[in-house]
């Protein structure tokens, strides 16, 4: 019954698009087609039928603060990591170039090599203090 649908379609318009409302949405339009359904049993017209079934079906007001209140578990905003990445991407360039700062000197210590991959290792750190710049920015 696309009357049913499209009345369905226009209470939920301004409710952001997720499982969750479809699901409910599909669940209004049963019950409204149940109700037509019920009414065209007991001698109305389908017209009238689906006319009273709206007009009995009421306020959605509540069921969408609902829906628009309290998201779904997969729409929960994830914590924000960026600053821990930064702080993981530190202790990481600085272990590792630790590492090839000891292997550098003990075994050659005539060349000194370490900085190569160290200034390579730099770009990590780097990229994970201008992601977590960025996010910072966003949440202003």
């Amino acid at each position: 019954m696309k009357k049913i649908r499209d009345y369905v379609n226009e209470l939920f318009r301004d409710i952001p698009e997720s499982d969750r409302k479809e699901a409910v949405m599909d669940e209004v339009v049963q019950n409204l087609e149940e109700k037509v359904w019920d009414l065209m049993d007991q001698g109305k017209a389908e017209e009238d039928a689906i006319n009273k079934a709206i007009v009995d079906f009421g306020d959605i007001e509540e069921l969408k603060r609902e829906l628009a209140v309290n998201p779904p578990d997969n729409q929960i905003a994830k914590k924000d990591m960026t600053k821990l990445n930064l702080g993981y991407s530190i202790w990481g360039f600085s272990l590792i170039t630790a590492l090839f700062v000891f292997i550098n000197f003990y075994y050659t210590p005539k060349v000194i090599w370490f900085v190569y991959p160290a200034f390579v290792l730099a770009w990590w750190p780097l990229t994970m203090y201008f992601h977590w710049l960025r996010k910072k920015e966003e949440t202003k």
